[in-house]
């Protein structure tokens, strides 16, 4: 009966190696220029990040035009919430509104949020020039950059965010 067992499981794994081997034939590859419009992550080093470039000036006229029904005004929230500028440091009242400006730890994840999921009615429809426009406005709003400094792939990773060491980063060797 011992040897039974070993035929067995050898039976069992070529049948299904066979079974495995036959596919339904549905759909097709996807190519990695199909891969590459989907892949749109963005690193807290800054890997990821578009050319392109933008200033606070630039973001104002979109952040009007495009967020300030969701947002309010400047970003200071609407009826509905959204506050995006403004709250108490986190450290002297944890309950105070969570904003860009107290809660967000690195400044490329506010790119890469933007990009992926603005504005709510029509995400991923910005371009790369709008979306960091629109994190330079945001980020001098919250008075962490100058209104005339200038984000792009090279200055944004090096913005340091006031609530940066307020995380406990798991894999801090990835950064």
């Amino acid at each position: 009966m011992s040897t039974l067992k070993p035929l067995a499981a050898l039976a069992f794994a070529l049948a299904w190696g066979a079974a495995a081997a036959q596919s339904p034939g549905l759909g097709a590859r996807i190519s990695e220029a199909d891969i590459g419009a989907w892949d749109i992550s963005i690193l807290p080093d800054g890997t990821g990040l578009p050319a392109g470039g933008g200033t606070a000036a630039q973001g104002a006229p979109i952040f009007a035009a495009k967020c300030a029904m969701c947002h309010g005004e400047a970003g200071k929230g609407s009826p509905a919430g959204n506050v995006l500028v403004g709250g108490a440091p986190l450290a002297s009242a944890i309950e105070t509104t969570k904003t860009i400006g107290n809660f967000w730890g690195y400044s490329t994840t506010v790119f890469d949020f933007i990009r992926r999921a603005m504005p709510f009615q029509q995400p991923r429809t910005l371009t790369n020039d709008e979306v960091y426009a629109l994190t330079a406005y945001l980020l001098a709003q919250n008075k962490i950059i100058s209104e005339s400094e200038v984000m792009n792939a090279k200055t944004l990773p090096l913005v340091k965010m006031p609530n940066r060491d307020g995380f406990i980063i798991r894999f801090p060797e990835r950064i």
